[in-house]
C-alpha cells in the first residue's frame, strides 16, 4: 500500500513561511551578480529529471520477501512471521490450474464434518492493473474451434471471480513472477457460511482477524495452505416467548461456546495434466459419473449434452502383454487417523477392486498405502487419492466423491471419508428414541437420497448393523463383545469400503443389482461365500438374515458383482482409437443379460421412481417378499427381547434400541411396497423396433402389495407389546436432557401416516390412471382400477364399520388420519390430483358417510368409539357440503 507521511499541526504554515524567506534572499543574489553561463550549455543538454515515484507502484520482489523463508515448487510460498506469500510465476499467469478446497476440521454435528471433499475449481491467475484475480472458468458451455464461436459462447457465458487482493511486488528481474498476500485465502471461497446457516439459522460471520494460515507446502506438482477460519456470532438470540410455528434448529452443543468455532480448510493448487487424457463417452445402459457440458460447436447436433464419464488415466506398462502393471497404479492413501485395529478391513476393501482390473489386463491397478504418523503431507490436498477417519456427534455415514478434468473426464483426486459409526457399532450402537425427531431425521434421510447430495451407505448399513446384532444376540447366536461380533463390524467396514472405492473410480450407485440373486441362492451358504449376495458392492444391499428356523447363511456383501467387473471393463478396457466407438458399443450391449441389471438413484426415487425391483436395502429377485422377511424379523426380534428376563447391570437403553431396531426396518416399507400400485417395470436399453422400456407390473402383484400393506400395518394386532417389557424402557437417567416413555400408538401412527400418505399421493394415482395406456384393450379389464385402491384403502382403515363398529385407540388415530386427507382432497384444489382422483375420492367419501350413520346405529358402543364416529360423521359431512377452495 502507498505510504504517507502525517504532518503536526500548524507545520504547512511554517513551511510556507519558509519558503517565501528563502525566495527572496535568492531574488537579492540575483540582482547582485549576472547569472553564470548554465554548466551544461558547455558539454551539450543535461540529463532529463526522474519522474516522482508512483505511490501506488508495489514494492521491489525483493524488498517484500526480505529475511522470508521459501519453499520452492508450483507456485513457491514465502513466509515469514504470520506473513505468508505466494509467487505467481509468469507462466501461470493466465493458464487453467486445478484449484480444490477441503474441509480438514468442523463442528461435528448436523452434516459440518471434518474430512469432506469440498468443491473444486477450473481457476486462472488474471492481473488486472495492480489487483490479481483468481478465477473459476465456466467449463459448462463450450465451444468449437472458430473464433465466432468462442466470441459467442464468451459473451453468453460468464465466469466466477473467486477471490481477489493487490499485487504485493512488482515483477521478479529475471523470473518475471509476482507475490501476492495468500491471505486473499482467509475468506469464505468454499461458501462455509452458506452451509453454517442451513444447519444452525443464525448469523455467523467470517472472523478473518482471527483466521489463520497455519501451514503451507508446495513441490512441483502442487502447493497447499492449511487455513483455519473463524466463525462467530455476538449473541445467542433468546428464545421466543411464545413456540414459533416454524421448527428452528438448536445452536451448535458440540462447541465450548456457541458463539465461536473454528473451520479448517486446506486448499491446493495444481497444474492440469499438460495432455487432456482421452475422454470416453457414457452410455445409459451403464452408471458412471459424468463430466458433463454443453456443446455448441456446430447446430446439427439433436442433443448439445455431451457426458465424458469420469475414470483414472491408466495405461499398461507393456501394451502388449495380456496382464501388465500399470504406468501408474490408482493409489489410495490411508490416513494416519484410521484405528489401526481396522486398516486392514479398510485395506482389503480398497484390493478388493484389483480383481475386476485383472480382468482387463492390469495387475495391481489399485494399490493401498499407509500414511506414516511422521508423514508431512495432508492427505486432503490434491494430490493424495485418500481414505480418512472422522467422528461427529450425531453422524454416521461414508462417502466417496472425486475431482476430475472437465477436458477429459480424468479423475485427478478423490477423498473417502469413513465415520467411526462402525467401530462403535458392536458396542455402543446408534440410539434412536421411538419420536417424532427420529421420523424427521429418517425423512431428512430420505431426502438427501432424493436430491442425490451425498451417499449414505454407511448411515443406513449402520441400522442395518443394529438390527443384525440384536437379532443374533438375542438368538443367543453373537455376544456383543464377542470376536463373531468384531468380525461382523470388520466385514462391514470392508464392505462400506468397498462401496465408497467404487464411487471414486467412477461408478454410480445400482439399485437393481440386489435383484439378480433369486431367494434360494442367498439361503445357500456356499453360494454367497464364493459369489456375495448382490450383483454389485454399489447397491445398498441389506444383511442377510435368516428366518427363524432357516440355517444361516453369509451376512452381508464380500466380494465383487457381475455388474461391477462389466461396469470397469466398459471404463477401463484399454482399446484402441480406431474401434474403441464400436468396442465399447458391444461391452454395453451386454445389459439385457439379467446379471447385468442397472438402475441409479433417479430410477429409485421421485418422478422417475415407477419400478419397484428399484430399492435400498432390499435382498433377491422378489422385493415383495424382502418386505415380507423383513417385518417377520423385526416381530421375532420382538418377541424374543420380549421374552428375555433383564438383569442387573444391563444397559438402560437397551429395550428402547431393540424397539427401534425394528421399526427402522419398516419405516421405509411403505415407500417401497407402494412403488407396486401402479409401478412399471423398465428396462434399461436404446431405443429400437421391438424393443420395451415400460412394462406394467402384474395387476396380481400389485393387488398383493396393496394387500399386504395395509394388513401388515393397519391391523390391531401387528403391534402388540407387553406392558411389562414397556414399562422397563425406561431412559438413562444419568442424563438431564432425556426422553420420556415410549408411545407405541404414536410411533405406529407414523408407519400407517406414511403408508396413507404414498396411497393417496397425487403420483400414485397418476400411475395407476395412466397405466391403462402401456395395456392391450384385452388386458384393461384386469388392471388394478384407482377405485380398488381406494376402496381397498378405506375398507382397510373403517374395518370396524362392518363388523361391530367398536374402535381402539390405535386404530381411532388411524381413521382420523385417513379422514384428514379426505377432507383436504375435498375441500382444497391440489393442482397434481388429477381429476378422476378427486371425483372418487368424493364417491368413496358419501360410502363412508353412510357407513359412519349405520355403525352410530349399533347398541353397546363404548362412550368413546361413539364419540370418535359422531365426531368423523360431523367432519366429513361438512366436507362434502363445503365449497372447494382454490390453492
Amino acid at each position: 500500500m502507498p505510504q504517507h507521511t502525517l504532518s503536526r499541526p500548524g507545520s504547512l504554515a511554517l513551511t510556507a513561511l519558509a519558503a517565501s524567506l528563502m525566495w527572496a534572499a535568492a531574488s537579492s543574489a540575483w540582482a547582485q551578480k549576472p547569472p553564470a553561463p548554465p554548466a551544461a550549455a558547455a558539454s551539450g543538454a543535461a540529463p532529463a529529471a526522474k519522474p516522482p515515484a508512483d505511490p501506488t507502484a508495489p514494492k521491489p520482489f525483493a524488498d517484500v520477501i526480505k529475511d522470508a523463508k521459501q519453499q520452492d515448487g508450483y507456485l513457491p510460498v514465502w513466509r515469514k512471521d504470520d506473513k505468508v506469500w505466494l509467487e505467481i510465476p509468469e507462466a501461470v499467469m493466465g493458464q487453467d490450474l486445478m484449484f480444490t478446497a477441503n474441509v480438514s476440521q468442523s463442528v461435528g454435528e448436523r452434516g459440518l464434518y471434518a474430512s469432506q471433499m469440498g468443491p473444486d475449481w477450473v481457476a486462472q491467475f488474471r492481473r488486472v492493473g495492480n489487483t490479481l484475480q483468481l478465477v473459476a472458468r465456466n467449463t459448462a458451455y463450450r465451444a468449437g474451434d472458430d473464433a465466432a464461436s468462442k466470441a459467442s459462447v464468451q459473451q453468453a457465458f460468464s465466469d466466477s471471480l473467486l477471490a481477489s487482493a493487490p499485487v504485493a511486488s512488482a515483477p521478479h528481474p529475471e523470473r518475471k513472477s509476482v507475490l501476492v498476500d495468500a491471505s486473499f485465502l482467509l475468506s469464505d471461497i468454499l461458501g462455509y457460511s452458506t452451509r453454517i446457516e442451513y444447519a444452525f439459522r443464525l448469523p455467523y460471520g467470517l472472523d478473518r482477524g482471527n483466521s489463520n494460515i497455519e501451514k503451507a507446502r508446495a513441490d512441483a506438482e502442487l502447493t497447499t495452505l492449511n487455513v483455519r477460519m473463524h466463525f462467530a456470532t455476538p449473541k445467542m438470540p433468546a428464545p421466543p416467548l411464545t413456540p414459533s410455528p416454524v421448527p428452528m434448529p438448536p445452536p451448535p452443543k458440540t462447541a465450548p461456546d456457541a458463539r465461536s468455532f473454528f473451520v479448517g480448510v486446506v486448499y491446493s493448487f495444481a497444474p492440469l495434466p499438460k495432455v487432456a487424457m482421452a475422454p470416453r463417452l457414457a452410455d445409459p445402459r451403464l452408471g458412471h459419473f459424468t463430466e458433463s457440458f454443453t456443446d455448441f460447436s456446430g447446430d446439427m447436433k439433436p442433443n448439445q449434452r455431451v457426458h465424458y464419464i469420469t475414470r483414472w488415466r491408466l495405461e499398461k506398462k507393456d501394451p502388449q502383454a495380456a496382464l501388465s502393471e500399470p504406468v501408474k497404479p490408482i493409489t489410495y492413501w490411508l490416513d494416519r487417523n484410521i484405528p489401526v485395529r481396522y486398516r486392514a478391513a479398510v485395506e482389503a476393501g480398497v484390493l478388493e477392486w484389483n480383481k475386476a482390473f485383472e480382468k482387463i489386463g492390469f495387475k495391481n491397478a489399485v494399490v493401498a498405502k499407509q500414511q506414516a504418523d511422521d508423514a508431512d503431507f495432508d492427505t486432503l490436498d490434491a494430490t493424495h487419492a485418500s481414505i480418512r477417519w472422522f467422528v461427529g456427534a450425531d453422524v454416521g455415514f461414508a462417502i466417496g466423491p472425486s475431482k476430475a478434468d472437465p477436458r477429459s473426464g480424468e479423475i485427478l483426486d478423490a477423498d473417502i471419508g469413513m465415520s467411526d459409526v462402525f467401530g462403535r457399532g458392536a458396542r455402543r450402537l446408534v440410539v434412536e428414541d421411538l419420536t417424532a425427531s427420529s421420523e424427521q431425521r429418517l425423512a431428512t434421510l430420505m431426502s438427501n437420497h432424493r436430491a442425490g447430495q451425498t451417499c449414505n451407505y454407511a448411515h443406513e448399513a449402520a441400522g442395518e448393523l443394529q438390527m443384525a446384532l440384536d437379532l443374533l444376540e438375542a438368538r443367543g447366536e453373537v455376544a456383543p463383545d464377542s470376536p463373531e461380533a468384531e468380525a461382523i463390524v470388520q466385514q462391514v467396514i470392508k464392505d462400506t469400503i468397498m462401496h465408497e472405492v467404487g464411487h471414486t473410480l467412477g461408478l454410480k450407485h445400482n439399485f437393481k443389482a440386489s435383484t439378480t440373486i433369486t431367494r434360494e441362492q442367498l439361503r445357500s451358504k456356499s453360494f454367497t461365500e464364493a459369489r456375495g449376495i448382490s450383483g454389485s458392492v454399489m447397491d445398498y444391499n441389506a444383511y442377510n438374515l435368516s428366518l427363524r428356523g432357516e440355517a444361516p447363511s453369509t451376512l452381508n456383501n464380500t466380494t465383487l458383482g457381475p455388474y461391477d467387473y462389466w461396469a470397469i471393463e466398459y471404463a477401463y478396457k484399454p482399446l484402441d482409437a480406431k474401434n474403441e466407438a464400436a468396442e465399447l458399443a458391444r461391452i454395453a450391449a451386454r445389459s439385457t443379460e439379467p446379471a447385468l441389471a442397472f438402475a441409479d438413484d433417479a430410477d429409485a426415487d421421485g418422478p422417475a421412481g415407477v419400478d419397484p425391483t428399484v430399492n435400498r436395502f432390499d435382498l433377491g429377485d422378489d422385493p415383495l417378499a424382502w418386505y415380507q422377511r423383513r417385518l417377520n424379523l423385526s416381530r421375532e426380534l420382538w418377541q424374543r427381547v420380549q421374552a428375555r428376563t433383564p438383569k442387573a447391570g444391563d444397559d438402560p437403553l437397551r429395550t428402547r434400541r431393540v424397539l427401534s431396531s425394528g421399526f427402522r426396518q419398516l419405516m421405509v416399507m411403505p415407500d417401497l411396497v407402494s412403488k407396486y400400485v401402479g409401478g412399471l417395470y423398465i428396462v434399461r436399453e436404446l431405443p429400437g423396433p421391438t424393443q420395451s422400456i415400460y412394462k406394467p407390473v402384474e395387476p396380481a402383484r400389485q393387488r398383493e402389495a396393496l394387500k399386504f400393506i395395509t394388513e401388515a400395518f393397519f391391523k390391531v394386532d401387528s403391534f402388540s407389546f407387553r406392558p411389562e417389557f414397556l414399562a422397563q424402557a425406561g431412559p438413562d437417567y444419568v442424563e438431564w436432557d432425556r426422553a420420556g416413555p415410549i408411545s407405541i400408538p404414536d410411533t405406529v401412527l407414523q408407519l400407517q401416516t406414511r403408508t396413507l400418505d404414498r396411497l393417496m399421493a397425487s403420483g400414485t394415482a397418476r400411475r395407476v390412471l395412466d397405466q391403462t395406456s402401456y395395456l392391450a384393450e384385452s388386458q384393461r379389464k384386469n388392471a388394478l382400477g384407482l377405485a380398488e385402491v381406494y376402496g381397498t384403502l378405506q375398507s382397510a382403515v373403517w374395518a370396524e364399520l362392518k363388523g361391530s363398529g367398536e374402535v381402539d385407540r390405535m386404530r381411532r388415530n388411524l381413521q382420523r388420519e385417513h379422514l384428514k386427507r379426505v377432507q383436504g382432497l375435498l375441500t382444497r384444489t391440489d393442482p397434481s390430483m388429477p381429476a378422476d382422483a378427486v371425483s372418487l375420492v368424493r364417491w368413496h367419501a358419501e360410502r363412508l358417510q353412510a357407513d359412519l350413520r349405520g355403525a352410530l346405529g349399533k347398541p353397546g358402543l363404548s362412550i368413546d368409539t361413539r364419540a370418535h364416529l359422531q365426531e368423523s360423521l360431523g367432519r366429513l359431512t361438512e366436507s362434502l357440503r363445503a365449497t372447494m377452495q382454490r390453492s
